[in-house]
């Protein structure tokens, strides 16, 4: 697994004076440095994870999102989930996986899977700022299979996108 901290501080739990210093600038979260420790620890069991670029861990009411790099959310979602499943037993929190250099409907996209996004409109504030509507396709009656704020709240931590969400009819 590539990361931003050495392979050997996080196996051995004791930090370099470089990633040390990566942690106490808040460049690299504690919560990355968990994540990437249990990613490491997986590499054995599930190889694929070998080649994955972990970039960045946000944790948001009780959603954890992993940003990894461009074509490595297929090698974490491999193995019929079971690596999802697996960060998902350890840190007891619902794991989202997102790529790092897509375009805007993209991350959406996924930030929101299994609902399909339907539309995505950008809206103009007078204030200048911007918001993003997303219209998703609702499925039956029952309630979305997430917690919606903190999917804003992760797109907010992430992207730096201001969400607006909302469900066909």
């Amino acid at each position: 697994m590539k990361s931003q901290l050495c392979n050997f501080c996080l196996k051995s739990g004791i930090l370099c004076s470089k990633c040390q210093s990566m942690v106490k600038s808040g460049k690299v979260s504690e919560t990355y440095l968990e994540v990437a420790r249990l990613l490491l620890s997986l590499e054995n069991k599930y190889p694929p994870l070998q080649s994955v670029s972990f970039h960045r861990a946000v944790e948001v009411g009780g959603v954890l999102a992993l940003v990894v790099g461009r074509g490595d959310v297929p090698r974490l979602l491999g193995y019929g989930g079971k690596i999802m499943r697996a960060i998902e037993e350890k840190t007891g929190k619902s794991v989202r996986i997102l790529e790092k250099a897509v375009d805007n409907r993209k991350f959406l996209e996924d930030l929101f899977a299994p609902l399909p996004v339907m539309t995505i409109n950008t809206i103009w504030i007078p204030d200048g700022t911007t918001e993003t509507r997303v219209i998703l396709r609702k499925r039956g009656r029952r309630p979305p299979p997430m917690n919606i704020e903190a999917m804003k709240q992760v797109a907010k931590a992430v992207r730096n996108i201001v969400l607006r969400v909302e469900f066909s009819r």
